[in-house]
């Protein structure tokens, strides 16, 4: 009875020390250029049939995609969605009849593969952007935001990972953080403001910033900075209370806590 005893409690230690020393994530890319899709978001060659990840021991693993997908993206994000969580890939996946979808590849059994995803767009040559990964609503899990067709009247949507899916759970429409044809894809970003997070997204012509919080559920416009020249590069946090927005017109510091409603 000792022996069970002390088996009882080394087994959840044993547990905690192999996932402490498991393997993980530590840089990823995209490999394997390809024409098969052809909508070219990001102009050409961004549209890849591979993505290959470096482990932290050293290895490198890959996963191909089938003939009617593609990843239309730049570079993989490396991200934990909770504290202490396996590192994933956020990337975006294209098909071929339904267009783009955001997906989370980590590792299984010692393998790359596809462990939640989106529902797709459902059309072709539609395409999402992501904003960011960020604990959105306080409760110490991060929420992923994106902006679906941002070429043709957007509309900011956060999810959520329950199980295998990555749920929608907030909209809001009128945005659009990318122009078409280039590979600058950091128009938005979530930024701390107040005590919590917000996100910071152009609007729909990209001239001026709408903050957006989500609150009991609901994506509200908080705050809403005028721009008078379109963004055209990277929203970048400098300083606890300054962005640099990159404008057609040039850089541009603000302080989102000043953008009002």
């Amino acid at each position: 009875m000792r022996v069970m005893w002390w088996l009882a409690l080394a087994a959840p230690l044993l547990l905690v020390a192999a996932q402490a020393g498991a393997e993980t994530i530590a840089a990823a890319r995209y490999e394997a250029p390809v024409a098969r899709y052809g909508h070219y978001a990001l102009g050409p060659p961004h549209e890849y049939a591979r993505v290959t990840a470096t482990t932290d021991g050293g290895r490198t693993i890959a996963l191909e995609l089938p003939e009617n997908e593609v990843f239309e993206d730049l570079a993989p994000r490396l991200v934990r969605l909770a504290p202490g969580g396996a590192a994933e890939l956020l990337v975006i996946v294209s098909r071929r009849d339904a267009g783009s979808r955001l997906a989370l590849v980590g590792l299984r059994g010692g393998v790359l593969a596809i462990g939640a995803q989106s529902a797709a767009i459902g059309t072709a040559n539609r395409w999402l952007n992501p904003v960011g990964v960020a604990d959105l609503d306080g409760d110490g899990r991060a929420e992923i935001a994106a902006v679906i067709t941002p070429h043709i009247g957007g509309t900011l949507k956060v999810y959520r990972r329950r199980g295998r899916d990555l749920v929608e759970v907030a909209a809001l429409a009128g945005f659009s953080n990318h122009v078409y044809g280039t590979i600058e894809l950091a128009l938005s970003s979530p930024v701390a403001v107040a005590g919590g997070m917000r996100l910071l997204v152009p609007d729909a012509s990209r001239l001026a910033l709408r903050m957006v919080a989500l609150q009991k559920g609901r994506l509200v416009e908080t705050g809403r900075c005028a721009l008078g020249s379109p963004v055209t590069g990277p929203v970048k946090v400098i300083s606890p209370r300054e962005v640099s927005v990159g404008l057609a017109s040039g850089p541009r510091v603000i302080a989102p806590g000043d953008c009002r409603r």
